[in-house]
């Protein structure tokens, strides 16, 4: 395991932070200081996009930059923050201050906000815990109060305990409660409250079993005082990420004076004691449980001997084995302590600032050829998941053990380390070898452990028991090592002559005695003898850990390297087992590897600073001293974690420092690239690595873009130089870097080029002798029967007739045959010769190609043949659709993009060819949802050539009734304006008015909008009114409309109403009927804004005299009279004419009229008048038309029998014809 310190957050105004929590799903921090301070904070990274998906052209993991996208105060806190606390399911934040006030917080719009508060106003709170399903928070007060509430906020329970409380923790099933008192107490409750029994603490009854982990065997007890036994936390893992064993603790109680108790539930006599040696203040697992850290501070002189305090944070595995430290700044303590859900960084505040510190976790996994196996947890298992994923096939196969320790992969296998913990019994399947083990009980024993050797697809190929405690592994491909602290087990499983030892034949007293004796050997590293290893049987392990055990072991093919904590490293040779050399350094290694050739040995230590040793470097000692070679080099690395060397190059390796990857070649460093990846392979100056976070962030479901390959300088510099500049200066610089994988690049790049020159050079420097030598390697391979590997010659060579010939002739099949046809019309397209290759590309049934021969020849006939061909769908058709648009034939390039089920494309060419009609036609047909930007291109192409009728059929057509009444409208006042024929003007309105009625309705129409569903009555009332008022607005903003336009929007009727009356008052005067005449014309008076006031009051004058109302006649002229802008003539004439009618005549009328027909002449105010007959409705039964909502007298309508509207024709209820005829008729 590997941490370090990544990132610092500083509070402002230098605020003290008591309390820090970071949620473990979504990622939010929190955090609380003095003065009320409360902050909520969030680091993205860049690795991923703005919709969550990973993005793999960046660095993901924790090796991708993390910005701060959420920094908000919240406020509502006047004490000091002392207490924070997420209920991640429900996205919830509790928070009180030493004040007593409890706050519960609620995301809303991306800003946190209040939900719920409460202030007890007698006492602090100490501690606040949900429940691991976030269902119900348990609030306990330092005086002895404990409340226990939902997430809803409800209270369930209450009770005040005789003491003073300082923690509380729930179990994992939210069945118990534990409380922690002042006076070092656990006292544990059920769920409602009621006591159950109190909990011992093994680490301060029994302190001669404490577990020292750490620290001078000399430290005294001299500060172990009352204060020094406070407990200062206590964590109780839950369980949600599964567990790493079966017996895994779980119960973390840690105390002041540095000791810490780990057992496994409430009540473990064996339960593992920790002796930090620090003054602790904090104790917290890991989101997976299989990490403990605990932070604190020790004391620490400096080089001028005073002693001062540095803050520490110590890292502990379940069975209480110490893992890492790590040292933070800050002289006053770690505050506050947090896990991020992932367990990859850990959140410290220290004073004023908040650190973050990366992990890189030791995960159980190892990779061999294309297959990553890799063990993981899962919540609803006991045992250990562990996955076989082909990282090329992307197949996955999944094997369940107990107590999996340790993957190791190597050559054609991997090893599976399992701990026995039941009884014994049957091995595993396929793991049974009666022969290796002579006879014997080959089930495992209590306390061993298993070592499973396996295939590629998790199948057990040999598996062996061991007694040794597994703490250190290796595998070659063909050795197993495992050790303890002390002794070495090596297993030959594979030599070079046999593929596996279990494999081997004969039964023979000779091969089980060979067998016995040169397969499996132990070793005790105290033994000095020049063969030092022994058989199973006759070794006999020493009990008790050494002083300076084994720290660390590597081995290769050659040799077997054992680091010890002194520093003192073993060679051994391999397979014989003969100890070689001794070396010695001051470091303690803690991660070693060989090169290839054995010679260099890398060296991680403790500290994390990687250094090389030259093995065969002879260091004659100045001390004197014997046994002391190799030469440790001048080089040197730090906050490295992991490193690879080339498999193929022994001055060649990969390291990871921090989160960068550095390539080294004889120890100078490349460009590095951004990673935080784990080395599994580096070969063919090729890198390979997993990112392990990711696999175990989704272990179920891994994908191909979690391997990550990376290339060196010298084989992307190649590369580039041969595809950008050229073959011979991509030769001066391989002839520079020489490799065997710059040299097979050179030849496939010289003989797709066909300089066969080069190519030769490079085959030749590669060894591959065969690789120039063409046509006597194709006799050669005919000879043998290989027309398969003769026609692979061929198709490298780019030789596509030969390989025609080869397969004709049995050497290969129809796809191949295919291809080759394909490849031979690209050779003759690429010569231009077009018909040539139209024929091989039609063998080869690449339509596309053959298409596009034909468009060169103009060959359309051709072209649409291959069109009929193609399937639907394909994306080629869109191609070909180009292609014929680009010649100007419609028909043919709709028919390609119809074909392909792109509509939109099929109506952009009818639009660009101006095939308006058809455009429409398909849009109509497949409901193109962008009609409106196409209706309003082809309905200005009809304005400009004045065809505004087919226009307003266009609209008509799209359902568009507001663009088509607005045309209407304005055709009809042209026709208007013209004087002609007042009838068509009075169709034209009736028409827009017709439209604007199909409009409301639709609008008013509840079952067609979409935005009514669910709503209640009032919501949908109030989406119609706010539909119709949008609408409104739009027709009287215009848009760009006419005058006429929008007073069609504004009041649909009333341009049909006007030539409605002033035509009925016509046809009234010439029938005889002056005085319904005389009314109807006076109802005209209300439209001088849409008829000519002249021909309104003239009528009213004429209509008015012929039925002697000479008032109403009077009243006409005055209006005549003081028109505007009448010329001098015509005002005399008005005059002389008044004058000689009333001269003999008093203005008076025969009869009395209603009110509202003086009122209407004289000041244009409506009144209701019969459509029929054209008077005032004033008290007789009428009858509303539903279309235009005017009314008719019912008399009338019974007496002239008629069946439609006399405004706008539509039928009558029950009736079911129009009388549009007869209307004509009359006005003609």
């Amino acid at each position: 395991m590997f941490i370090y310190l990544s990132k610092k957050i500083a509070i402002p105004n230098q605020i003290k932070l008591h309390s820090l929590s970071w949620n473990p799903e979504q990622g939010w921090i929190a955090c609380g200081g003095e003065n009320g301070l409360l902050k909520v904070l969030k680091l993205d990274s860049t690795g991923t996009t703005v919709t969550g998906e990973v993005n793999t052209s960046k660095p993901r993991g924790v090796a991708a930059p993390s910005n701060l996208s959420m920094n908000q105060t919240l406020e509502g806190h006047n004490g000091g923050v002392m207490c924070v606390t997420w209920n991640a399911n429900y996205r919830k934040l509790t928070t009180s201050d030493e004040n007593g006030l409890i706050i519960v917080w609620m995301l809303h719009k991306g800003m946190w906000s209040e939900e719920m508060i409460n202030n007890r106003n007698k006492s602090v709170v100490r501690d606040m815990k949900w429940t691991a399903d976030g269902q119900k928070i348990c609030i306990i007060y330092e005086d002895g109060a404990v409340i226990v509430g939902s997430v809803e906020g409800t209270r369930l329970w209450g009770k005040d305990l005789d003491a003073h409380l300082r923690f509380v923790e729930w179990s994992p099933d939210s069945r118990n409660i534990i409380f922690v008192t002042k006076s070092n107490e656990i006292h544990m409750y059920d769920y409602h409250g009621n006591k159950i029994k109190p909990l011992p603490l093994y680490a301060l009854a029994n302190k001669k079993q404490e577990k020292k982990m750490g620290g001078d065997d000399d430290w005294s007890d001299e500060d172990e005082q009352e204060e020094d036994n406070t407990i200062i936390g206590i964590h109780w893992y839950d369980g949600t990420e599964g567990h790493i064993d079966v017996d895994a603790p779980t119960l973390a109680v840690a105390f002041r004076n540095g000791k810490c108790q780990i057992g496994r539930g409430e009540e473990d006599p064996k339960a593992t004691l920790i002796d930090t040696r620090m003054t602790l203040t904090q104790c917290k697992w890991n989101a997976k449980g299989n990490v403990l850290a605990l932070a604190g501070s020790v004391k620490s002189k400096s080089r001028e001997g005073e002693e001062r305090q540095v803050s520490q944070v110590q890292f502990y595995t379940p069975m209480g084995e110490h893992i890492k430290a790590l040292k933070v700044p800050g002289a006053n303590g770690i505050s506050a302590m947090s896990w991020e859900g992932s367990g990859l960084r850990i959140a410290l505040a220290v004073d004023a600032y908040i650190y973050f510190a990366n992990i890189r976790p030791d995960y159980v996994w190892g990779a061999f050829g294309n297959t990553l196996v890799y063990a993981h947890n899962k919540p609803d298992r006991t045992d250990v998941c562990v996955t076989f994923w082909n990282m090329k096939s992307n197949e996955r196969y999944t094997k369940y053990l107990k107590g999996v320790k340790f993957i190791r992969g190597a050559g054609e296998n991997c090893l599976l380390v399992v701990k026995n913990s039941a009884p014994a019994g049957p091995p595993p399947s396929g793991g049974e070898n009666d022969e290796n083990n002579n006879g014997e009980d080959s089930g495992p024993k209590p306390n061993q452990h298993t070592l499973l050797l396996c295939n590629s697809i998790g199948s057990p190929v040999d598996t062996k028991y061991i007694d040794i405690v597994p703490k250190f592994v290796e595998m070659t491909p063909f050795h197993v090592i495992v050790s303890d602290f002390r002794s070495v087990y090596i297993w030959q499983y594979r030599t070079n002559v046999s593929k596996l030892t279990s494999n081997d034949a004969g039964n023979s007293a000779t091969a089980m005695l060979r067998r016995n004796t040169g397969r499996e050997r132990m070793l005790d590293i105290e033994e000095v003898a020049a063969n030092p290893a022994q058989t199973i049987e006759n070794f006999k392990p020493k009990a008790g850990r050494i002083k300076d055990g084994i720290c660390a072991i590597t081995a290769s093919k050659k040799n077997l390297i054992v680091a010890r904590e002194s520093g003192t490293i073993h060679r051994y040779s391999l397979p014989h087992i003969g100890l070689e050399n001794k070396y010695a350094i001051r470091q303690r290694p803690a991660h070693i590897r060989l090169n290839c050739d054995s010679t260099k040995l890398s060296i991680i230590d403790n500290a994390s600073i990687l250094s090389v040793l030259d093995l065969d470097s002879n260091n004659d000692s100045s001390d004197g001293k014997e046994g002391t070679y190799g030469q440790l080099l001048q080089f040197e690395r730090k906050d490295a974690w992991d490193l690879q060397w080339a498999d193929d190059n022994p001055d060649l390796f990969a390291v990871m420092e921090k989160t960068r990857m550095y390539v080294f070649r004889n120890f100078q460093p490349e460009e590095p690239c951004q990673s935080s990846g784990y080395l599994s392979n580096f070969s063919d100056l090729q890198i390979q690595a997993i990112m392990l976070d990711d696999v175990m962030a989704n272990p179920d479901t891994p994908d191909r873009d979690m391997v990550l390959d990376f290339e060196t300088k010298s084989l992307k510099d190649a590369r580039e130089l041969i595809t950008n500049v050229g073959l011979a200066e991509a030769t001066a610089y391989i002839e520079q870097h020489a490799h065997p994988r710059l040299w097979r690049l050179l030849a496939e790049a010289a003989l797709e080029a066909l300089e066969l020159q080069v190519a030769e050079k490079a085959f030749v420097n590669v060894g591959d002798y065969p690789g120039i030598q063409f046509d006597e390697a194709e006799a050669i391979l005919r000879e043998i029967d290989r027309k398969d590997l003769a026609n692979e010659l061929r198709i490298r060579l780019g030789d596509w007739f030969r390989v025609v010939a080869l397969v004709q002739t049995g050497g290969g099949d129809d796809k191949m045959l295919m291809k080759a046809w394909n490849k031979i019309g690209e050779y003759y397209a690429d010569r231009f010769k077009w018909q040539k290759a139209a024929t091989y590309f039609s063998q080869a049934k690449n339509l596309m190609k053959m298409i596009e021969c034909y468009y060169r020849l103009d060959d359309f006939d051709g072209m649409e043949k291959g069109v009929e061909l193609m399937s639907e769908g394909n994306p080629d058709l869109m191609e070909a659709g180009r292609m014929f648009e680009s010649v100007g034939l419609h028909k043919q390039a709709v028919r390609c993009f119809q074909k392909a089920g792109d509509v939109k494309a099929a109506i952009d060419t009818c639009v660009l060819l101006n095939y308006w009609e058809e455009a429409v036609k398909l849009a109509e047909a497949h409901g193109f949802s962008q009609i409106e930007g196409l209706l309003a291109k082809y309905a200005g192409h009809l304005l400009s050539k004045g065809d505004k009728l087919q226009a307003v059929e266009l609209y008509r057509k799209a359902d568009k009734a507001t663009e088509a009444a607005r045309l209407l409208a304005g055709i009809a006042e042209d026709v208007g304006k013209r004087q002609v024929d007042p009838l068509r003007a009075k169709k034209l309105h009736v028409l827009a008015a017709l439209e604007v009625e199909r409009y409301r309705k639709k609008a008013l129409d509840l079952t067609t909008m979409g935005t009514t569903k669910g709503k209640s009555v009032a919501a949908t009332t109030a989406a119609t009114l706010d539909t119709l008022m949008t609408a409104d607005a739009e027709s009287r903003a215009g848009g760009g409309a006419s005058d006429a336009g929008r007073k069609v929007m504004d009041n649909a009727w009333r341009g049909a109403e006007a030539y409605h009356y002033f035509l009925l008052s016509h046809r009234q005067l010439y029938s005889g009927d002056v005085d319904a005449a005389m009314k109807t014309a006076i109802r005209c008076a209300e439209f001088e804004d849409i008829l000519e006031p002249k021909d309104i009051y003239s009528l009213i004058a004429l209509t008015a005299y012929h039925s002697s109302h000479l008032n109403i006649c009077s009243r006409a002229f005055i209006k005549l009279e003081t028109l505007p802008g009448l010329d001098e003539s015509t005002s005399d004439a008005i005059q002389s004419l008044a004058l000689d009618i009333f001269k003999d005549q008093a203005p008076r009328n025969p009869s009395h009229l209603p009110t509202c027909y003086i009122t209407c002449l004289e000041t244009g105010q409506p009144y209701n008048a019969c459509t029929i007959t054209g008077r005032a409705v004033l008290d007789a039964r009428t009858v509303g038309c539903k279309t235009c909502g005017h009314l008719m007298l019912e008399h009338e309508l019974s007496v002239s029998n008629r069946k439609n509207c006399a405004l706008c024709h539509c039928p009558i209820p029950g009736i079911n014809f129009s009388i549009m005829e007869e209307e004509e008729e009359r006005g003609d």
